[in-house]
């Protein structure tokens, strides 16, 4: 990493171990953050492109608390899953699988395409006692503010995986690429927070597998909200959500919300759809008071 990690004090005082599974046939990758006799644990699910280290700026704010953090299949370092095309389905059976491996009983968060994952494996059975979804995708991407351009990101990995190969793994990982989704998702007025941001995207934005895996999480992705899960998820549920989504505008969080038997919504402003790399501690404090005896009357 070239550029400063605004929270990596915070961080360098939380215990990581990095540790493998296996899961469905191939190792899962995943670090345990925080002590090992902590009274609370949370399974962390990264999103769409990224990995674990996304979500490292959330988990400094967490310090005593114990996170696991996966990356998902064929992404990271986690192997592809063999024999299966990456969809919800996969993705969600997979994580029930990974849960019952590591921390049964765990509070379940995911973030962006990680809360769709979260939200239709504990819709399908995954035991949970509380669910966090952060950046929850609410509504379909295509019917979004940005709706023309997921039309085209539509294309774009379209195109990556029907070109010949060379050609189209080099237009997936391109930098070019990654800057710009990096600069349209990016809020903050902040220069030396941008540069983290844009810093971390060109780091681990491509590391997935291969072009196949990558098309298959994406149509994942844009074919599914979690609108369809919400009703049958009984556990208290958070949501955190920001003013200034392009991804999910505010207004379909706020409908959201009310699909849920339990739950409640934090909106966290002057933030779009990072909240974990801009407003880390907002959302920390969130999940800190969702998960106090009295945080929700439910305890």
């Amino acid at each position: 990493m070239t550029v400063a990690h605004p929270y990596a004090p915070s961080l360098a005082r939380i215990p990581v171990r990095r540790r493998e599974v296996a899961v469905q046939g191939a190792a899962t990758a995943y670090w345990e953050y925080g002590p090992d006799d902590a009274t609370e644990t949370i399974v962390a699910v990264h999103g769409f492109r990224g990995e674990h280290h996304g979500l490292e700026p959330v988990v400094a704010h967490l310090d005593g608390i114990r996170v696991i953090m996966p990356d998902l299949p064929g992404f990271g370092e986690t192997a592809p899953l063999p024999g299966r095309r990456h969809d919800l389905g996969a993705y969600a059976q997979w994580l029930t699988d990974f849960v019952a491996a590591t921390a049964p009983g765990a509070v379940i968060l995911g973030h962006s395409f990680g809360s769709i994952v979260v939200a239709a494996a504990v819709a399908g059975g995954l035991q949970s006692p509380r669910v966090i979804l952060v950046n929850p995708i609410g509504a379909p991407a295509l019917e979004g503010p940005r709706g023309i351009l997921t039309r085209l990101a539509v294309f774009y990995y379209w195109a990556g995986a029907r070109l010949p190969r060379p050609l189209g793994d080099a237009v997936l990982r391109s930098r070019l690429i990654v800057r710009v989704m990096s600069v349209s998702m990016t809020k903050t007025r902040d220069r030396e927070l941008r540069r983290f941001v844009h810093d971390q995207h060109d780091t681990y934005f491509s590391r997935f597998a291969d072009r196949d895996v990558l098309h298959d999480a994406f149509l994942a992705s844009v074919s599914n909200d979690i609108r369809a899960h919400a009703p049958a998820i009984a556990q208290p549920t958070l949501l955190i959500a920001a003013v200034q989504d392009d991804i999910t505008p505010i207004e379909a969080e706020r409908h959201l919300v009310t699909l849920f038997p339990d739950a409640r919504l934090v909106e966290i402003d002057g933030v779009g759809h990072l909240i974990h790399y801009e407003t880390p501690q907002p959302a920390a404090e969130a999940i800190r008071s969702f998960l106090q005896p009295s945080g929700d009357g439910t305890r």
